[in-house]
């Protein structure tokens, strides 16, 4: 039989950087993890995408043991990556501060595929671009 989750912990940590500062150690710590070796095996699953902010979901079980899922990054991230932006428009429907192309709309698409509550790519793409809209972020064929 599968062990029952105690708690779950959700966290964003960049790739291949994880420490025991905050927000980690606080939030492994309460519910007595290890902190450590959570740093260590994340940091080890992690390096190929250096610095790029990662979801992580956290299992702790009642035994202090643990296991985690890595999600693919926040599609925001993705965007301004794309647009070569620092930050999204404080006015995005009067100020657009950066362009993505569809091509690249699809291949951040076809990354939060499975992230997304869409099971089609078409539909992810325009999830994407509703983000990048929100963002201030004008999507140009």
């Amino acid at each position: 039989m599968a062990k029952e989750a105690d708690a779950k912990i959700k966290l964003q940590i960049p790739g291949g950087q994880a420490t025991p500062a905050p927000p980690v150690g606080p939030a492994l710590g309460q519910h007595g993890v290890n902190i450590g070796q959570f740093v260590t095996q994340f940091n080890e699953k992690t390096k190929d995408s250096q610095g790029m902010i990662l979801p992580v979901e956290i299992s702790v079980f009642r035994d202090k043991s643990f296991t985690f899922i890595i999600k693919s990054p926040p599609a925001a991230v993705l965007l301004k990556k794309a647009a070569g932006i620092a930050k999204g428009s404080s006015e995005p429907n009067k100020e657009k501060i950066g362009k993505v192309t569809k091509a690249q709309i699809e291949e951040i698409a076809k990354i939060k595929l499975q992230d997304l509550n869409v099971n089609k790519l078409d539909m992810a793409g325009k999830v994407i671009e509703g983000t990048a809209q929100s963002m201030g972020i004008k999507v140009e064929d």
